[in-house]
């Protein structure tokens, strides 16, 4: 795991611009805290930042290979997991490797069959090749969007890296938000290429771009297609099951110490099980680690949300698994943390206003970081596999609407209240989302004969994998790579996620209950106690000192009434928020302080232009 930037400008000698190349490399340094290299010649420049994971005094980068015709470098981020077979099938056609590293076996692919090695690749990766050769930059990114990928045509060429900060380091970039940046920030819809940023776009998933003289061009190489499932029940649970234990296979190769996220729900907990009987082969324990809130498991409130606290089928897992467990414990102190913010806000380069459950993420994962270098995830089983409440809400259902936003609005509420109200009239976010919803199913497939409520579930899995899924992958990458932490999500293996999407919903709940595929297909590894369990989103703290701490930090605010935050939101809106009897308040008002004080650090953090008067 990596972080990699770059600049192509072919109306100049780029070896003169090093120091705005180091300026962008150096943004990425916490995404690659073992070393850093750059590379320049002619109109090209690569900068790269290491995360040694897989031979780690060979993999370094920018790797490169001069052929008689020209140099071609390359600058990588992620894993490639059949690296193996790649590397023997490269050999076989006369390939010579120098290295053991996943870098050098997609460098020398390229080399062998050009950009179609994207569709060779099984893994999470987001890269960048100049082809001295042809005179071209080559970006691929895999096909789930796990790695982020960001790029910015210039003038004379285009500026690219892992995160927008890369990017912004250059004098060339714009920090300009419009309009329709500021509506990408207040819906939950992640729209495919979008930046939020005036002019940047995202490297979509499954997707190659190539710029040259020419111009910029892209070629999608996978997309979720809409395919016949002839399997049965039996099969089809088998099938799960020998993914799976193939996928957990592959991810669990490092040379670093690892680790999984245990949160003691089916997912977490079924990768965990996997991993720790594939480890037990090799006479290895598999470390787990969970999150917990002071008090939190004396103190829990259920609510129709979350029905039962994590940590007794977290311990009841690392009983069955003989894990080598720890639960990081945050209190609320912590989590309202003005650095933790300005952290979070940095590292995601926007303000999501996830509040509590970034900064939670963000010190789990530093504190995971101090003892192991990779970690296993569970996230994504739910889009895969349909574990969410609203895959069984009726309204939910029969919306046209983005399925997710239905539930929010039930239970969160509308964090955009605290906006001016001239602003909200200009954003028309209503307008925006439902444009976008129009746009998002059009181009899904129905199945000839399929029935309308197997037609109306398959809308729903390819929304959660294709738009939903990206947002929290995104936040995952950022979070953990804010701390050199690499973290792989095995059910977002393509076969996987290709197999399951394709299985009617009459296979993925055929006993009424969330993701019984997968429950199924792991019985025998998981506790009863997590078999038998409902789903329980991601935690978030009940503790009443957490929302006390947001209206002391929203008040510190409103001392200030000359910060360009109020060129967003409404004074009056948010003194009735920080001044309210109850500190916990509403969800909507908690999200509503949470949104307000990310877009105050994010102001202070990046100055954006904000551009208002479209």
């Amino acid at each position: 795991m990596c972080g990699i930037t770059g600049w192509v400008s072919f109306d100049r000698e780029l070896r003169a611009e090093d120091a705005a190349l180091r300026a962008m490399t150096e943004t990425m340094a916490c995404r690659g805290p073992d070393d850093q290299g750059v590379w320049a010649e002619g109109p090209a420049a690569l900068g790269h930042r290491r995360l040694a994971v897989i031979d780690l005094p060979g993999g370094r980068q920018p790797m490169t290979v001069d052929t008689p015709q020209g140099t071609v470098a390359l600058v990588y981020s992620g894993e490639t997991y059949n690296f193996t077979e790649l590397r023997r099938e490269l050999t076989d056609r006369g390939h010579r490797f120098t290295t053991d590293s996943d870098t050098e076996v997609v460098l020398r692919g390229y080399l062998e069959w050009g950009d179609t090695l994207a569709e060779r690749l099984n893994g999470m990766y987001a890269f960048a090749l100049w082809d001295g050769r042809r005179q071209r930059l080559v970006m691929v990114r895999d096909r789930m969007g796990i790695k982020p990928f960001y790029y910015s045509p210039t003038a004379d060429g285009v500026l690219f890296g892992s995160e927008p900060k890369a990017v912004l380091a250059n004098p060339l970039a714009s920090r300009r938000v419009r309009l329709d940046g500021l509506r990408e920030l207040f819906t939950f819809v992640k729209t495919p290429g979008h930046a939020v940023w005036d002019g940047m776009r995202e490297v979509e998933p499954g997707t190659v771009v190539t710029v040259d003289r020419d111009g910029v061009r892209a070629r999608v190489y996978w997309e979720l297609e809409t395919r016949p499932h002839t399997d049965d029940r039996d099969t089809t649970v088998a099938t799960v099951r020998t993914l799976l234990d193939d996928i957990v296979r592959r991810q669990l190769v490092a040379d670093v110490p690892r680790c999984t996220l245990l949160s003691g729900g089916l997912d977490s907990s079924a990768l965990t099980a996997l991993a720790a009987r594939q480890l037990d082969e090799r006479g290895e324990k598999v470390r787990s680690f969970a999150v917990d809130f002071a008090g939190q498991a004396d103190n829990f409130v259920a609510d129709e949300l979350r029905g039962t606290p994590d940590t007794p089928f977290v311990h009841d897992v690392a009983r069955a698994s003989r894990t080598d467990h720890q639960d990081i414990v945050l209190d609320a102190q912590a989590l309202a943390d003005p650095e933790v913010r300005a952290t979070v806000v940095r590292a995601r380069d926007l303000p999501m206003g996830f509040g509590d459950m970034d900064a939670s993420l963000y010190l789990l994962f530093k504190a995971v970081r101090g003892q192991s270098t990779v970690a296993l995830s569970g996230e994504s089983a739910d889009e895969v596999f349909g574990g969410y409440l609203q895959f069984f809400d009726e309204e939910a259902r029969r919306a046209d609407a983005f399925p997710w936003l239905v539930q929010f609005g039930r239970h969160f509420g509308d964090d955009t209240g605290v906006l001016r109200p001239e602003l909200t009239r200009s954003l028309d976010l209503e307008g925006y989302v439902a444009d976008n919803y129009r746009t998002a199913v059009a181009g899904i497939r129905r199945l000839d004969g399929e029935s309308d409520f197997e037609w109306r579930m398959r809308r729903m899995s390819h929304l959660h994998l294709t738009r939903f899924v990206r947002a929290l992958l995104d936040r995952k990458d950022r979070m953990s790579m804010a701390v050199g932490l690499e973290v792989r999500v095995p059910f977002c293996d393509h076969r996987l996620v290709e197999y399951v999407y394709n299985a009617p919903w009459a296979l993925k709940s055929f006993d009424g209950r969330e993701k019984t595929l997968l429950r199924e297909a792991t019985a025998d590894v998981l506790p009863k106690s997590v078999y038998d369990r409902v789903k329980s989103p991601y935690p978030s703290t009940q503790d009443p000192k957490y929302g006390l701490a947001l209206q002391d930090q929203a008040k510190e605010l409103l001392s200030r009434p000359s910060h360009p935050v109020f060129d967003l939101v409404d004074r009056d809106r948010l003194h009735r928020l920080a001044h309210r009897d109850s500190p916990s308040g509403t969800q909507a008002a908690r999200r509503g302080l949470e949104k307000t004080l990310d877009l105050a650090v994010w102001m202070d953090l990046y100055a954006p232009e904000l551009v208002l008067d479209e």
